[in-house]
């Protein structure tokens, strides 16, 4: 494995994060009004197929243009990428993307307590997310 020094850039992390979430909620808000079914004149809901729409706006924000461009919409912005925890310079695959993203709920857990404390205790400044997925964060 190939050593890399990391830095946490936990400002440009959490700058990256709310740009790539502010945009899957805000397609996802959208959506609902567009598309969904109003109950109790309280809120609007998806039903069947569509209720898969938020899900792709997910996949499509985090995993598929983060495979296809090497970072997502906020880490290109802010001037991040992930990449494999050995050092190789490579856009991520799929299952390394995917698996760093689900676990984004975790790492946000308490307005992003865990994913600071997690990123501040490892050696190469890790979310959860990118322990499970052997990935890091480097400029």
């Amino acid at each position: 494995m190939t050593f890399i020094e990391t830095k946490p850039h936990i400002g440009r992390r959490i700058i990256a994060g709310g740009i790539d979430y502010t945009i899957i909620y805000t397609l996802s808000f959208f959506t609902m009004m567009l598309l969904g079914i109003q109950v109790n004149f309280d809120y609007n809901q998806l039903n069947d197929a569509f209720s898969l729409i938020p899900i792709g706006f997910w996949l499509l924000m985090t995993v598929i243009i983060e495979i296809t461009a090497g970072a997502t919409i906020g880490n290109l912005l802010v001037g991040l990428k992930a990449i494999p925890i050995n050092g190789q310079y490579r856009k991520l695959t799929f299952l390394e993307s995917f698996k760093r993203h689900l676990l984004d709920p975790a790492d946000m857990f308490f307005f992003g307590l865990v994913g600071f404390i997690v990123i501040k205790n490892t050696p190469y400044n890790q979310r959860v997310g990118d322990l499970w997925a052997k990935t890091m964060v480097i400029n």
